[in-house]
């Protein structure tokens, strides 16, 4: 099992690296995005919580793009059916695309903090870096999944429209490009219940080594196993039909 699981990571990672169009945008432009506005919100803890909104915009990114998009344009693919069939099964592969997506996860986050360092003031420590991988991490699983039942419920050519019309409006929502305080107060009340105001209230507490809300943590969870029920359900559903 250990074997087909790192053959099936090396297999995730070889078809992605393949298709530079699709994945050097993905890690790139949030980066790119925080130097064009981030790096300009001012300094101390407003400085802070720019970087690590970018950081989650950076994983979300990740899960709603490569793996949405990935798994719409699989379905329809005779290899991705062939694949069913193998003795690992499909937990096997979705815990190579998970590794897969941390990768790139990985590359986008450093490259947003790299960007932190050169045009901002900002230093932060290892410790408030550390908790913000910790952050990014449980958030990666969440976007992924999200990714994943995405791709699993929609058809190829739909798979990158409807991504962003998920994607973008819930990076707004989460106070990921606006603070929370800024928002119209009725959208702010729709925000507390979003994940990706739960992932950017776990990583501005992360950054500035202060406490956060249980909720939040709770609300994330909440959203990482609806998610990954989706998911198994359509996994379920294509089994019937292969």
């Amino acid at each position: 099992m250990t074997r087909y699981l790192i053959a099936e990571c090396a297999l995730n990672l070889r078809i992605l690296f393949r298709q530079p169009g699709f994945w050097v945008p993905t890690v790139l432009f949030p980066a790119m995005l925080y130097s064009f506005f981030g790096a300009n919100s001012g300094g101390g803890q407003w400085a802070a919580n720019a970087m690590a909104s970018f950081c989650v915009y950076a994983v979300l990114g990740v899960g709603f793009f490569q793996f949405g998009v990935s798994v719409a344009q699989d379905r329809e693919s005779a290899f991705a059916t062939w694949q069913r069939s193998l003795p690992g099964g499909i937990g096997v592969q979705w815990v190579a695309r998970v590794v897969a997506a941390l990768f790139f996860v990985t590359i986008a986050v450093v490259l947003v903090v790299v960007m932190a360092l050169v045009l901002t003031d900002q230093r932060p420590g290892a410790a408030p870096l550390a908790r913000l991988a910790v952050v990014c991490l449980a958030s990666s699983v969440t976007a992924i999944f999200m990714g994943i039942a995405l791709g699993s419920f929609t058809p190829a050519r739909a798979a990158v429209p409807l991504a962003n019309l998920i994607y973008l409006p819930l990076a707004y929502l989460g106070g990921l490009w606006v603070p929370p305080m800024f928002m119209p107060d009725a959208i702010a009340a729709i925000s507390v219940w979003t994940p990706t105001r739960a992932m950017g209230e776990l990583s501005w507490a992360a950054i500035n080594g202060t406490g956060f809300e249980t909720r939040y943590a709770v609300i994330l969870l909440g959203w990482t196993a609806g998610a990954m029920a989706l998911a198994g359900l359509a996994q379920l559903r294509e089994g019937r039909r292969a």
